[in-house]
């Protein structure tokens, strides 16, 4: 055995929390167990930096299967004993993702009879979402429940217990969530708390006390240890700003790895035909049953596969993230089949970053990082592996799901590469995932697509943001801009049935928009943040930001930064598309329901005009529900600019140049506006867009990007006094542009609102995209309207000064339009 492993083992030596106590000052203290239970270590998260590390759990540190294993079903034979025979048989167990969820099996197991459903942070396609919650201190904070049959958290409520199942109580908040979320659909008498080891504080305490008489329901507590974590003042700065100095100082530590790889070997499991993989659907007694009648063949399959050396030395079963009881109960078995000759340890892989320190005193003494291997639904991301590295383990037994076999996982930078380095051998065990039957729905029992994402799918990166759009790069729809009109105006064709021709900016409009950029990065970062800091205040703590394609995606990426760069969250963004007059794209907001919770989804845009947007969106919504969909979308849109005073989340409520507004795909990740059309975009389809990869070498849209972000640090004093004016002030929709509009439709003879396109970013559009007659410029509006007032020149557009208008200027788009009225150039007609 190594001196690294023999230093493992040796557990009472030192406790492994005192390098992080020591540091901070943070103290543990409860019964006499809870420091063998219990270790300490540091994570880069803005609302906890210190991180409890379970001994038992079988997550972070390797443990002897057997002793995870017994911690669970211990726990479950403790609320069997509490709940009684006959009420324990009805009773429903409840696991929480990512860390719980063998625990929670376990914990089922010991109740003998209880049915089993985890949480999950993987959608799955078909099947429907029975409920979510948060978890308010994660680093991924969305949960679903994504039952096979949607009876299962309903069946009997009133007459069974419901038992939730995390691995530490520690303020309850998550909990809480999830009973007052469940209450509500399937109200119960009685819930019961198992977790590993309680840490609440006295107020927490209380808390749940006040919340078990609010529902009128008997909520009981069952743990293994109790204890209290003493945080002193300002921990959390000195702890991000301790992970921030170890991170500068060195790299990972991870013990120089052998000269050569391990081999990598798969190993047929024979997994027993119908058993799911874990609880993710639902398992009943009857898996159980299959399960346990299987596990000593499928523990001989492992250990006939394993080297001499392995079968005598330390083996490690790894589970992947969520898939715990699976490798969990195969290392049991596993313990069992090579008896007192082996040391067997279990452990996962999992999501949550946490800082690594090579000291006894510190209980993440290594860790490997590696690309997620799943094709998660919130895009790629660092994968990781605890304890792993340097621990003197002469094989390691990878167990994954099926979903999780990809070529990310036998990448050369993949997991199996990684323990590789570090072991004698690698077996590779597949379960295979467990694919449920759809329970029909008229909407819901049609498979969904999956968003799109770069560089496959725009110029963004993969996780900036996910294109719930159809690729139609490979379909002609681009149209000259006069046939559009006039196929426009005269109710011929809808605007989203074509494109316009890509504007191609000349030498001079590119240095505009340079200097236009550069004057206006800080006013830009300063509306990005205020909006990002309205939106966490009032819809967080994890928002969901959909931005409106494709002139809010620019916006939906500088929010994501704003919230990563300066509270460290990870909001995951999409882009969907809404078309006047045809309403939004119900197959992407019932992707959105299928994969989070509707009331966390934040629609976002770049600047309002007059406000027909705001109000597409409204009536769309109400549409959507209306028609069967899933309900809790709230239609409020958050905008950088809302001159016309149309919503009430806003960076500012100036018009002035947002140089997104200058470009076309260009500046928005290569991508088309979008597309609906019949023949292209069926029911069960998002609607469509393109990227214009041959643009490539004209794209400035992370430039855009990178150039107003790199403002943040210097704006951050400013948007924090504004956003506080904000929050406190009446922020009603006053709808003065639309009176504005109406009234210059009618004094120009226009007639139709829809021509008239008030402000910078919409008058900038008619000039790109539609056949303008004339431009309003409010008197004095400066260099704002530099680039418009060049483009218009170069169209042969008037530009008329005038007084007393609420917008630095609109576009007019020529009434009643044919090539014949304004020429086939496009031009307006002289004297018009």
């Amino acid at each position: 055995m190594s001196e690294r492993a023999t230093r493992e083992e040796n557990v009472d030596v030192v406790w492994s929390g005192d390098w992080v106590a020591e540091r901070l000052g943070v103290g543990l203290e409860g019964d006499g167990e809870v420091r063998e239970l219990l270790g300490l270590a540091l994570r880069r998260n803005p609302k906890r930096a210190h991180l409890l590390v379970s001994n038992v759990l079988g997550k972070h540190v390797p443990q002897k299967p057997s002793v995870v294993y017994g911690a669970g079903y211990g726990l479950g034979e403790r609320v069997r004993a509490l709940l009684g025979e006959e009420e324990a048989r009805r009773a429903v167990v409840l696991g929480y993702a990512e860390t719980a969820t063998g625990l929670g099996h376990a914990v089922a197991d010991g109740l003998r009879d209880a049915p089993y459903l985890h949480s999950t942070r993987r959608p799955v396609a078909g099947v429907r979402q029975a409920g979510g919650f948060e978890e308010a201190h994660s680093h991924a904070t969305s949960h679903l429940l994504l039952p096979e049959d949607p009876a299962l958290l309903a069946q009997g409520a009133k007459a069974s217990a419901l038992v939730l199942v995390d691995d530490e109580f520690s303020t309850g908040n998550t909990v809480l969530n999830t009973i007052r979320a469940l209450h509500e659909t399937h109200p119960r008498d009685r819930y019961v708390i198992v977790a590993l080891v309680d840490m609440r504080s006295p107020a927490d305490r209380d808390r749940l006390t006040a919340f078990a008489a609010e529902i009128g329901a008997r909520v009981d507590l069952v743990t293994r240890s109790t204890g209290t974590v003493t945080l002193p003042d300002g921990v959390l700065e000195r702890g991000q700003a301790l992970v921030a100095a170890q991170e500068a100082e060195a790299a990972d530590p991870v013990p120089e790895a052998a000269g050569h790889p391990a081999p990598v070997t798969r190993v047929d499991l024979a997994w027993p035909a119908g058993v799911p993989d874990g609880g993710r659907h639902g398992f009943t007694p009857a898996h159980r049953t299959a399960l346990e009648t299987a596990l000593p063949d499928l523990a001989e399959r492992i250990a006939g596969a394993l080297g001499d050396d392995a079968r005598r030395g330390r083996v490690l079963v790894l589970g992947f993230e969520e898939l715990m009881y699976a490798p969990l109960r195969l290392g049991t078995a596993l313990e069992q089949a090579l008896g007192a000759d082996a040391e067997v340890r279990y452990s996962t892989t999992t999501r949550s970053p946490v800082l690594a320190v090579d000291d006894p005193g510190y209980a993440i003494r290594t860790r490997l990082v590696f690309p997620a291997h799943d094709a998660p639904a919130d895009g790629p991301g660092d994968r990781y592996a605890y304890n792993v590295a340097g621990a003197g383990f002469d094989a390691v037994v990878a167990v994954v799901d099926s979903t999780a076999d990809t070529p990310e996982l036998h990448a050369p930078e993949g997991l199996l590469a990684r323990l590789a380095a570090h072991t004698g051998q690698v077996l590779l065990a597949v379960v295979p995932s467990y694919t449920p039957t759809p329970v029909p729905h008229s909407q819901e029992s049609a498979v969904l697509p999956e968003p799109l994402r770069g560089p496959d799918f725009s110029s963004y990166a993969p996780e900036d943001v996910g294109w719930l759009l159809q690729d139609l790069s490979d379909t002609e729809l681009e149209a000259p801009t006069e046939e559009r009109e006039e196929a426009i105006q005269s109710g011929g064709a809808h605007y989203a049935e074509s494109l316009p021709v890509e504007y191609q900016p000349s030498a001079e409009y590119q240095a505009l928009f340079s200097a236009a950029l550069e004057t206006s990065a800080a006013r830009i970062a300063r509306a990005v943040g205020t909006v990002t800091e309205t939106v966490l205040a009032e819809r967080g703590p994890r928002p969901v930001l959909v931005s409106l394609a494709r002139a809010g995606t620019p916006v939906g990426v500088l929010m994501r930064r704003w919230a990563r760069h300066r509270h460290g969250l990870d909001l995951p963004h999409y882009a969907i598309s809404i078309v006047r007059g045809r309403g939004i794209d119900a197959t992407a907001l019932r992707w959105l329901a299928a994969h989070h919770d509707p009331a966390d989804v934040v629609f976002v845009d770049g600047w309002t005009g007059k406000g027909a947007i705001t109000r597409e969106l409204a009536a769309a919504i109400t549409d959507f529900e209306a028609s069967g969909g899933p309900a809790g979308f709230d239609p409020e849109i958050a905008v950088l600019a809302d001159p016309g005073g149309c919503v009430r989340t806003y960076g500012t409520r100036e018009d002035f140049l947002i140089p997104s507004a200058c470009l076309n795909s260009t500046v928005s990740g290569l991508i088309s506006r979008t597309v609906l059309r019949a023949d292209l975009v069926g029911p069960n389809d998002f609607h469509g867009g393109k990227f214009y990869r041959e643009l490539a070498e004209s794209d400035v849209s992370v430039r855009f990007l990178d150039t107003i972000a790199a403002r943040f640090d210097e704006v951050a004093g400013q948007v924090e006094d504004e956003a506080k004016e904000l929050l406190a002030a009446d922020r009603a929709p006053t709808w003065e542009g639309w009176a504005a509009v109406e009234r210059i439709s009618e004094e120009y003879g226009i007639h139709d609102v829809n021509l008239v396109k008030p402000g910078v970013g919409e008058t900038t559009r008619v000039l790109l995209r539609r056949v303008p007659w004339k431009i309003l410029a409010k008197r004095g509006a400066g260099a704002d309207l530099t680039h418009i007032r060049l483009l218009a020149e170069q169209r042969g557009v008037p530009v008329e000064e005038v007084d007393d208008l609420p917008y630095s200027c609109v576009g007019l788009i020529h009434p009643r339009y044919t090539r014949g009225a304004t020429g086939a150039d496009g031009k307006a007609v002289k004297g018009a």
